[in-house]
């Protein structure tokens, strides 16, 4: 403490959540961590002297000092209970507290019972697995946590045995970087071994990305097995090639039937596509009227077929056995029409009657 000063660095202190962001409780241990940057904070501020007792320590002799005495620290132990948690401040808090004997309590709490807390702290340090945290940050933060708290009660872990123990507890995927961390002699240093994980981790991440957007873009629909409820929105299905769906029954052959495995395409193609399951020589097949989702379209006009085409050709039961019909208007313009004698249609005459009887029961032959 300064003499003669008229005003002390430590009453600017509005907020001390400022200068240390962590608040000290019994469930996640970082006393070490707290005390190094309270310890930090009075030394900045000139009250170092009301939490530790230095080795040349002159007590405050005149009333103006006394008063500046009491003044910071009561200031100090603001800020003690204003770092910890509710249940701490419960446990060390009493009337006319000095900021030393708080300091000093709440060091008891967090030291005592050494030999029991370095078993435990070893077993958690030794068994130590990256699978249970989110991130590779995580995993090296518990691990310098712990290092640190075993340091406080006593037992020194070295900066060889935390790089080893870093790459004992990766998981598979780390395997690559944890090799060349265990090979290099010497051992790098723990905030080096860390960057060189967190790395690693951006690194697959980046590639796991990139993979999954790989595998999307190369998942189209399957156009060699489109389903029935759902057709392309373009009037030309596949460009026009060939139908997208295999039929079950036998090839349409023929110049009318289309060539290729579908029965809807062709040289001279009209039918519309054939679903899975239809034949062209056989049944009519669903959603067939013009407009129909499977409805063939060409990409270009096709030229007059002077062969029967269309739905109505199409839907008969047997083409084998279909009756005559009349052919459509050729390539060159309409066929020309073949002339028939007319008149009354003849009846059969006696003659006939009598060979046709003739055929039916022989002549007797006796």
């Amino acid at each position: 403490m300064a003499k003669g000063s008229s005003f002390h660095p430590a009453l600017a202190v509005s907020n001390i959540k400022n200068n240390i962001p962590i608040t000290l409780d019994l469930e996640r241990v970082q006393y070490g961590t707290w005390a190094e940057l309270f310890k930090v904070h009075a030394r900045s501020h000139r009250v170092l002297q009301h939490i530790i007792t230095p080795a040349e320590f002159t007590p405050p002799s005149t009333a103006e000092e006394k008063e500046l005495w009491a003044t910071l620290d009561a200031t100090v132990l603001q800020w003690i209970y204003s770092t910890i948690s509710t249940d701490l401040l419960h446990t060390i808090i009493e009337p006319d507290l000095t900021a030393m004997a708080a300091w000093t309590r709440l060091r008891d709490i967090f030291q005592d019972n050494k030999n029991s807390r370095v078993v435990a702290l070893e077993q958690e340090f030794s068994h130590l697995s990256m699978a249970d945290f989110p991130n590779a940050s995580s995993y090296c933060q518990r691990l310098k946590e712990l290092s640190d708290q075993l340091k406080q009660v006593g037992t020194t872990v070295s900066n060889d045995r935390l790089v080893l123990q870093l790459v004992l507890g990766l998981t598979p995927a780390y395997n690559t970087v944890g090799t060349f961390i265990r090979q290099t002699s010497p051992l790098p240093p723990f905030y080096q071994a860390r960057s060189m994980l967190t790395l690693e981790e951006s690194g697959l991440a980046k590639q796991a990305a990139s993979t999954a957007s790989a595998l999307v873009a190369a998942s189209p629909l399957d156009v060699d097995d489109p389903p029935h409820d759902s057709v392309s929105s373009s009037p030309l299905y596949n460009g026009g090639k060939k139908s997208h769906t295999r039929p079950s029954g036998k090839k349409n052959g023929g110049r009318n039937g289309g060539r290729g495995r579908g029965g809807g395409g062709g040289r001279h193609g009209g039918g519309p596509h054939h679903p899975a399951g239809s034949s062209a020589w056989g049944q009519q097949w669903p959603n067939s009227s013009p407009g129909g989702p499977w409805q063939w379209a060409w990409p270009w006009t096709p030229p007059p077929c002077p062969y029967p085409a269309g739905p109505a050709y199409w839907a008969r039961p047997n083409l084998m056995s279909r009756p005559p019909q009349q052919p459509g208007p050729g390539v060159l313009g309409p066929r020309p029409q073949a002339y028939a004698a007319s008149g009354p249609t003849p009846t059969p005459t006696d003659i006939e009657a009598a060979m046709f009887t003739l055929g039916l029961n022989p002549p007797d032959q006796n």
